[in-house]
């Protein structure tokens, strides 16, 4: 800057160009050209502006009547276009509806055909089950018919069955006592009078001293309604005794025993329980032989000893024995425990004296003295 210089307008003087002294005048200017500049480009602008303006206008007048033909063609085109398109809508909402109707119709076709086929099913179904119940009870009314006739085929051979093994059994059993009692006299009782088989008349010294009224079973199962048959056949009989032997005993009878008054044995104590009644019986008449006065006595007697009062009172001890015999029996287990358990008590307490013992020799050495009697409990030996 310093290389410029300025002349005084008044003085002519001239003197160098500072920064100091531009800097003002610059900014001035600047400013100055700048707002020129602005207002210049502004007017310009307007000026093309209105230009560009005036110029679309002449170019409207000039193609105004195009412009008004392709804007008619525009307006047709656009109207078509709608028209189009409506009758599209209108196309495409008949075939919707269409649709709907074929779609809704088809349902109910298939809903119909359901019915009908569900209907139909239900028919056949009822129909084969009805043909399968009466099958079914044909079937069971065929099968109960065989069933009726097997048990009745089957009751018939179990009847002749039965009847000839009780037959069979009568016989065994009038011949076993007849042997084993060769001097009594003993005959069949006969069918349909009765429900016993066979009668024995206990013989001694040529005279009948009393009978007894046998009855012979051979079912797998016992029935308490015989005791109350033999009972009233033995009152027609007349016989003094009656029993019954059968395969199956009543409750609580093993071998032989009184129920209700009448002897109940199994087969093979026939003869042992024969013996014993028929001893009874000749016993009995011998006592009325000997002493008739004694007769009402003697027939007490002999009711006792056959009665079932007897066979209590012969159980009831029996029980009684075997209650003491089961009581000492616990009272032996419990005192064996008692002792077992005093025993063990016992070696603990010497098992713990010895080992003190050896604790303390262990401690006082040879000045300890040794106690005999510890070592013989230790050992097991008796002092004495």
């Amino acid at each position: 800057m310093s290389d410029f210089t300025i002349k005084c307008p008044s003085c002519r003087h001239e003197f160098a160009l500072t920064e100091q002294l531009a800097g003002p005048m610059l900014a001035d200017n600047e400013k100055r050209f700048g707002e020129q500049l602005a207002a210049a480009k502004a007017e310009a602008e307007h000026a093309i502006s209105k230009a560009a303006a005036l110029a679309k206008a002449a170019g409207k007048a000039e193609a105004s009547a195009e412009q008004v033909a392709l804007l008619e063609r525009v307006k047709e085109q656009d109207q078509k276009l709608r028209e189009a398109q409506a009758a599209q809508a209108a196309a495409l909402k008949r075939e919707q509806v269409l649709a709907d109707k074929e779609a809704e119709l088809e349902l109910t076709v298939q809903k119909m055909i359901a019915s009908e086929r569900a209907v139909m099913t239900e028919k056949l179904t009822k129909e084969a089950q009805e043909k399968a119940s009466l099958k079914d009870a044909e079937d069971a009314q065929v099968k109960e018919g065989m069933r009726r006739q097997i048990e009745a085929l089957k009751q018939r051979i179990e009847q002749g069955s039965m009847q000839t093994q009780g037959e069979a059994a009568e016989m065994v059993l009038e011949d076993t006592l007849a042997q084993a009692f060769p001097l009594d006299g003993f005959s069949p009782v006969a069918k349909g009078v009765g429900g016993a088989d066979v009668r024995q008349d206990v013989m001694a010294q040529g005279a009948i001293v009393g009978s007894i009224l046998w009855e012979s079973k051979r079912t797998k199962n016992w029935t308490a309604g015989w005791l109350a048959k033999l009972r009233n056949d033995q009152r027609s009989s007349g016989c003094e005794v009656a029993v019954i032997t059968s395969v199956a005993l009543p409750e609580g009878v093993d071998s032989f025993g009184i129920v209700d008054g009448i002897w109940v044995c199994a087969p093979r104590y026939a003869v042992p329980l024969a013996t014993s009644l028929r001893h009874g019986l000749i016993e009995v008449a011998g006592a009325k032989g000997r002493a008739m006065g004694q007769e009402t006595k003697m027939e007490m007697i002999y009711d006792y000893l056959t009665g079932t009062q007897f066979k209590q009172r012969v159980d009831a001890i029996v029980e009684r024995f075997e209650d003491m015999q089961d009581n000492l029996r616990k009272e032996r287990v419990f005192i064996e425990k008692q002792w077992a358990l005093r025993a063990k008590q016992i070696d603990l307490v010497i098992a713990s004296t010895v080992g003190m013992h050896g604790d303390l020799q262990g401690i006082a050495g040879r000045s300890m003295p040794e106690i005999a009697s510890l070592d013989a409990l230790a050992l097991g030996v008796d002092r004495d």
